[in-house]
């Protein structure tokens, strides 16, 4: 009998990546999901006898073992048994055979290579047949990221751009970001993220052996986004100073961010913040196959301390007092969640696990954070793998402001248990709307459960119950003596009087802010107030910048009065500081007859002004005319402008154009023209460009059609 070889292969691969829903991700290696079959056509330079039958070797990562579960050898045949990599024969000819492969469901994912020969041929004389990259697989059921709803498999896995949401509780803006996964080298990229981690580094046969755990993996990936102890992606920066990169804010998507962290040499892109963070890891995340979405929580605490309270000091106008508060509450702060199972973990907590790329407090020696699951967050079983403290402590811990007196003592002027944790908010499936999902991480404000949760995470911390008394509890982190409250804290004493901050016209970039504080005497004697007032410029971390506004008034308040204190802010005061946040925080402490004092803050966050819109319809190969309106918010002409575009499937390159000058208040509109090579829903991404102001930024969501 003749000696027998392979002499042609056929991937099949549109056939095969339609059905796995690969077809996107560019490049001539194919692009498989573990737990499904894919088929594979083969020639022979003679016909096949009828015992020969065709053996398979697949391997992946340096040093591949069998016993390591990185290698597989298996032969085709007729068997469809389960739970390995297997090969069945579905048609055979003279000299062909056409098999359908399938890798077992807990698959390390990665790059593969195959191999195969004839059986009746020696071991050695294994042939190369090619590479293919093997994903993990939300359409299995047996694969432990599997999502049921295939309207969410599209959203969280196949969808390349999305909405990040920032500004205030009672100011919530949508920001569009081109998370671009399916974008050529993007996949290769992920990949290559994983092997710059340092456990890869330091030991890669194991790293690769435990690819096969959206537990391991994920948590590798929010270490490897940030650039705090490796070689990770994006190096962060919250003082508002960029030099020798880019503003956080500048970044419309994460494509180029990863294809400068890629063609630098791993060198770490300048710069980050959480929303950047978080967009690039959704990025990481959809490409390898895990459904990923995008989560901003308002009133987001920062608890270095890790006693479920932020604790903030100020001095007597208000001012944060920066070298004793070490806790903070963010405007917001931007995360993850992927869906997955916790099989460490048991079966109550499968679903959606909280993510975290950036860097704010170690997690086992490494800046990481997660997977903490979402439902042991709401249930307060903040004992359990990974971080449950931190999250918790973000969505839910109680809020106290101290003053801190000229003498050195404090004295609690503000406390709330309701504070912090609020909107909890995501993109909704199939449309740009936001969802609320605080009801994923804890109870209603203010219910009993609420409290009995939060009462059992400080259980499951400190081994105690929370009692309605002062506890004094020795901080781990050998830090000195920390004191934690109950859920009933021991508010701060109410004074006789309410106020409050109110803005008298819409904030605007350009123009003076102007409103006043409202203060309302409770009493039926006369009292006597002095308000102090400051203002200054700040990030969206609430970390101060700059002071803007110093002064006091005394007020006097009849029985029962309410009375009207005007403050302006001009733009002269405040135009030099303006972060690209564009956010002032407002403060002021009253200090009442009696010793009594209310503390009153306000969160500014000026508004500008940018429009899209497409002119005629949007089909794929045909150029589409697109009008943006923008507006001078300046009561002075600025010149050297320029408008920066971007957008999957809309746009292969970034595209710049220079704005001309814009008289004082004017708005302007600029034509361009774009040519789509997608279809489906892509968003066009407008950022103004100015150094007169910060960026103003825009997007516009474009249904592109196949055909007209």
């Amino acid at each position: 009998m003749a000696a027998i070889r392979i002499t042609e292969v056929d991937w099949q691969q549109e056939k095969n990546t339609r059905a796995h829903h690969t077809e996107e991700y560019p490049g001539s290696e194919m692009v498989v999901r573990r737990g499904q079959r894919f088929t594979l056509s083969f020639r022979f330079s003679r016909a096949l006898e009828s015992e020969e039958t065709l053996i398979f070797t697949v391997e992946t990562g340096p040093q591949a073992s069998e016993v390591l579960q990185t290698k597989y050898i298996f032969e085709a045949s007729e068997s469809k048994c389960k739970g390995t990599w297997r090969a069945v024969q579905e048609t055979r000819e003279e000299n062909s055979l056409t098999v359908a492969i399938s890798s077992p469901p807990d698959a390390v994912i990665g790059h593969y290579k195959l191999s195969g020969r004839v059986s009746s041929r020696a071991k050695h004389n294994n042939k190369k047949l090619g590479h293919f990259v093997l994903l993990f697989n939300p359409w299995c059921s047996e694969d432990d990221v599997y999502l049921d709803e295939e309207e969410e498999r599209q959203e969280y896995v196949l969808n390349d751009n999305g909405i990040i949401f920032r500004g205030v509780e009672k100011h919530i803006r949508a920001q569009g970001w081109n998370y671009g996964q399916f974008e050529e080298d993007i996949l290769n990229i992920c990949l290559s993220i994983l092997d710059r981690s340092p456990s890869h580094q330091e030991d890669p046969v194991t790293d690769v052996s435990q690819r096969n755990d959206p537990v391991y993996v994920t948590r590798v990936i929010s270490a490897m986004v940030n650039s705090n102890d490796d070689k990770g992606v994006v190096q962060g920066q919250w003082r508002g100073k960029y030099i020798g990169g880019t503003s956080p804010l500048h970044w419309r998507g994460s494509v180029a961010i990863l294809y400068k962290w890629y063609k630098g040499r791993f060198k770490p892109v300048k710069y980050g913040q959480c929303w950047v963070f978080a967009g690039v890891m959704c990025t990481v995340l959809r490409c390898l196959g895990i459904a990923t979405r995008v989560v901003s929580n308002f009133n987001s605490a920062h608890d270095t301390d890790k006693n479920l309270s932020v604790d903030k000091y100020v001095d007597s106008f208000g001012r944060t007092l920066e070298d004793v508060t070490e806790d903070s509450m963010w405007n917001f702060h931007v995360w993850n969640e992927s869906w997955f199972a916790r099989r460490d973990l048991g079966s109550s907590y499968n679903g959606w696990q909280v993510l975290d790329a950036t860097p704010q407090e170690e997690s086992e020696g490494v800046f990481q954070c997660g997977p903490a699951s979402v439902t042991a967050i709401r249930e307060g079983d903040v004992h359990l793998a990974h971080d449950g403290p931190f999250v918790f402590a973000e969505v839910n811990a109680d809020y106290i402001t101290w003053l801190w007196n000229e003498d050195d003592s404090r004295e609690r002027v503000y406390s709330d248990a309701k504070k912090i944790g609020k909107c909890i908010s995501t993109k909704a499936v199939g449309s740009n709307t936001r969802v609320d999902i605080t009801s994923h991480y804890k109870y209603p404000e203010g219910s009993r459960k609420e409290r009995q949760v939060y009462r059992k995470a400080m259980r499951k911390l400190f081994g105690v119950e929370a009692s309605g008394r002062r506890d004094r509890i020795r901080r781990a982190s050998g830090r000195g003596w920390a004191y934690w409250r109950d859920d009933v804290l021991e508010p701060a004493k109410k004074p006789n009087i309410m106020g409050k901050f109110k803005l008298l016209e819409p904030p605007v970039i350009g123009q003076d802010i102007r409103l006043a504080i409202c203060l309302t005497n409770l009493t039926s004697h006369l009292q006597r107030v002095k308000v102090n007032l400051s203002a200054a410029t700040i990030l969206y971390t609430r970390r101060p910048v700059a002071e803007i506004l110093h002064e006091s008034h005394s007020v006097r308040l009849e029985p029962e009065e309410e009375k009207r204190i005007p403050v302006q802010i001009s733009y002269s005061e405040y135009k030099e500081d303006l972060t690209d946040d564009k956010k002032i925080l407002v403060a002021a402490m009253c200090l009442v007859s009696k010793g009594e004092k209310l503390l009153i803050e306000k969160d500014i966050t000026l508004e500008d002004f940018i429009a899209i819109k497409m002119l005629g319809p949007a089909v794929v190969g045909e150029v589409l005319a697109v009008e943006v309106t923008i507006a001078n918010p300046l009561s002075e002409r600025i010149e050297d402008c320029m408008l920066i575009m971007e957008g999957s499937g809309l746009l292969r390159e970034q595209l710049n154009l220079d704005v001309p000058a814009l008289e004082p208040q004017e708005r302007a509109r600029v034509r361009f023209e774009i040519t789509p090579y997608k279809s489906g829903n892509r968003q066009l991404q407008v950022d103004l460009i100015s150094t007169y102001f910060p960026n103003i930024k825009g997007f516009l969501v474009i249904p592109v059609a196949t055909t007209k």
